[in-house]
């Protein structure tokens, strides 16, 4: 793969519908072609985003994307639950163990729930928990 992947992997580029990234045009939207899903990105081309960054010696980024392409079948409003439970002083720590054994069990998502776990940790020694 080479990057960028829109430019030189365009026909390898499905979004989350199986869409490929060259029938996403202006003319198809104004067809009505094209859902909101169609330009939703997959699973895939995010694994394939991390190839490149680890090929590229940039684990951290490459991780980044492997927990991107977990959270791919995570409802919005999860994920927004998320960012909002993760914020300093939001969330008891009981809550964000619930929260990380939700993206674990329900979604399949081992490294974004480990991630949880590890901020729950830190919130702790940092005194950044909620208090109830």
């Amino acid at each position: 793969m080479r990057y960028p992947l829109g430019e030189y992997e365009a026909e390898q580029i499905t979004s989350r519908t199986g869409k490929k990234l060259s029938d996403i045009t202006l003319d198809a939207v104004k067809r009505g072609e094209i859902r909101a899903d169609d330009i939703k990105i997959s699973k895939d081309v995010l694994k394939k985003q991390g190839e490149v960054s680890l090929a590229s010696g940039n684990e951290p980024m490459a991780k980044n994307f492997e927990r991107a392409a977990e959270l791919v079948d995570v409802p919005d409003e999860v994920i927004l639950s998320m960012y909002n439970k993760l914020r300093p002083h939001r969330s008891t720590k009981l809550e964000l163990v619930m929260m990380a054994d939700e993206l674990l069990s329900k979604y399949n998502a081992k490294n974004c729930a480990k991630l949880v776990m590890e901020a729950a940790e830190i919130y702790e020694k940092r005194g950044i928990l909620r208090c109830d």
